[in-house]
């Protein structure tokens, strides 16, 4: 039986129509690097899902970002995206706006339906994998596919490498 976690996720994702298994590993995949390793893919394919949260007390709306595991994301261009200033979530804050722990945070499913955001580099890769709602539960999918299912906004969310003179 699987965990309640990947089983809301599967839900999810039918509920979209989508077929596609939740895949579960031995190895970890709470990380991008992990989780490239554990499918035999490349970092910058691997989704990640990282929440934020704008306002706060009842006026706090979670904001998740869909990243590229190669990519930082740059705090600054969410908040003018979305006009207003946001702050990373902790573990306890996650939990409690998604329903799933840090490292198997999935990008659909949700407790409370976040503002969603898909980073434009995924879009350059024909398949791409998802947490599925633990550190060992992954999805393939696609960066179109995602963006629908996420009901995201495609941005650019790549903090830039400030190169230093030598």
């Amino acid at each position: 039986m699987a965990h309640p976690n990947i089983e809301r996720v599967q839900a999810a994702l039918a509920a979209q129509g989508v077929t596609t298994q939740v895949v579960e590993l031995a190895d970890s995949t709470r990380t991008a690097a992990e989780a490239a390793a554990a499918i035999g893919t490349t970092v910058a394919q691997i989704a990640k899902s990282l929440v934020f949260v704008m306002g706060a007390g009842d006026d706090e709306t979670p904001v998740l970002v869909i990243a590229s595991g190669i990519n930082r994301v740059d705090t600054n261009k969410v908040a003018r995206h979305l006009g207003g200033k946001i702050k990373r979530a902790d573990a306890d804050t996650v939990k409690r706006l998604t329903g799933f722990p840090i490292g198997g945070v999935a990008p659909v499913g949700h407790t409370t339906t976040p503002h969603a955001i898909i980073d434009r580099d995924l879009f350059q890769y024909p398949d791409i994998w998802a947490a599925a709602g633990t550190p060992h539960a992954v999805f393939h999918t696609t960066a179109q596919e995602l963006q629908r299912l996420a009901n995201a906004e495609v941005l650019d969310v790549r903090e830039e490498t400030v190169q230093s003179a030598q």
